[in-house]
């Protein structure tokens, strides 16, 4: 067996298939980030309501409400590779048509929104297929430093996506950031495209409702995933407002401008990579409840932040910091349900944790948007930053480990 030249956080690196998707990935991120900045720039320019900027976030995930369970049932069922190409076809395309139509000047606020939720749909059916296949890349002891890795590449896309999405706005608009994501999806489809070694997981014996009725069966009998998922709700719902309303403060409070509004996206991604650089160190040195509980605290230091601050250098610093806190928060719940979960029930599992998540988005998205109008955008943001710290005391009741699981298979 010849010597491993990479550090144990590095290792999936070495399975060609694994470097090779990661890479792909990246790009796609870097196009996502990009069409994000543009998405969020175009309606501030057609709008300036607060619910209207915060809905382009709810557009994005509200898809998860009608597709985030049948989406990991199908993932289960069906040939995954084929499912995913199908999913990044769909993307690109929805993405090359929004992005003709705003060079064309024919976007307004609604069609945005349309298209919007149709990138949305076709997120939403990839995930889980996503997730679900990464276990099959990598050796089991090697799946919490893919799943990091995963978050990594995320993440430095995320700090420089929205930089060179603000710099493609400010010079050409955002219909050419639209064009970038959909020539991105090409990475995957050209990867996935290429790889023969995704089989079906399980063969369809059983209906979808069942299969999902099974699927939920598993995940409410889990000990560890129904905390993961308590968790995980409280903790993005009140999260949510610093994604939602981070371009209203950029344009209307603090008056950056698309440039200064990638920046902050930027420092937010920055503050993630550093955190997923040094996660596997800080998973050796702090158990889970302690990452969790200095996270949210951290990140709910970010929100107050941005609702309460007024320079741009202290904002900069408050969304490094909230990017850290997100990413080691998000991680610990990440990687504790993959290790939870036999591979038979893995892709429908992970739906639930997904549709949490995006759920989350959605409804606080909404939420903090409806507020934002009612109150003013600043308070909605230190209203959030309290229902973090609040959310602290379900940890009470919901605390990783509350019981045994069944080994993965």
């Amino acid at each position: 067996m010849p010597e491993r030249r990479l550090p144990d956080s590095l290792a999936p690196l070495e399975t060609p298939i694994f470097r090779w998707v990661w890479m792909a990935a990246m790009v796609s991120n870097l196009g996502t980030w990009m069409h994000n900045v543009g998405a969020a720039w175009l309606m501030v320019s057609l709008s300036h309501s607060p619910l209207l900027i915060a809905l382009v976030q709810t557009a994005t995930t509200l898809p998860v409400f009608l597709l985030g369970v049948p989406a990991g049932v199908v993932a289960d069922r069906a040939d995954r590779r084929k499912l995913l190409l199908w999913t990044q076809s769909w993307m690109l395309v929805a993405a090359a048509v929004l992005g003709a139509l705003t060079l064309a000047g024919r976007t307004g606020p609604w069609t945005l929104l349309a298209l919007t939720f149709a990138l949305g749909l076709g997120s939403t059916m990839n995930g889980p297929a996503w997730q679900a296949t990464v276990p099959q890349l990598v050796p089991r002891q090697h799946l919490p430093a893919a799943v990091t890795l995963n978050s990594v590449q995320f993440n430095i896309a995320r700090a420089l996506g929205p930089a060179l999405g603000g710099l493609v706005v400010a010079l050409w608009g955002p219909g050419l950031a639209f064009v970038f994501n959909a020539f991105s999806f090409l990475a995957v489809i050209v990867v996935l495209y290429s790889w023969r070694s995704v089989e079906v997981t399980n063969e369809p014996t059983e209906s979808v409702m069942s299969s999902a009725i099974t699927g939920a069966r598993y995940v409410w009998t889990s000990p560890v995933l129904r905390v993961v998922i308590a968790r995980t709700a409280v903790f993005v719902f009140c999260g949510s407002a610093i994604w939602a309303l981070l371009p209203a403060v950029a344009a209307h409070l603090i008056g950056s401008g698309s440039g200064g509004y990638g920046i902050l996206l930027g420092c937010l991604g920055a503050g993630a990579v550093a955190a997923a650089i040094g996660f596997t160190r800080i998973r050796g040195v702090f158990k889970a409840e302690q990452i969790l509980l200095a996270g949210t605290l951290m990140y709910a230091l970010a929100t107050y932040g941005l609702g309460t601050l007024h320079r741009f250098e202290y904002l900069c610093l408050a969304m490094t910091l909230g990017g850290f806190a997100w990413m080691a928060t998000m991680s610990t719940f990440n990687v504790t349900a993959q290790l939870a979960l036999p591979g038979w029930v893995r892709a429908r599992a992970l739906s639930f944790y997904i549709f949490t998540f995006q759920a989350g988005l959605a409804l606080g998205s909404w939420a903090w948007g409806e507020l934002a109008v009612r109150l003013g955008t600043r308070t909605a943001l230190v209203v959030a930053a309290g229902g973090l710290v609040g959310g602290l005391i379900t940890a009470n009741w919901f605390r990783l480990g509350t019981g045994p699981d069944p080994e993965p298979v």
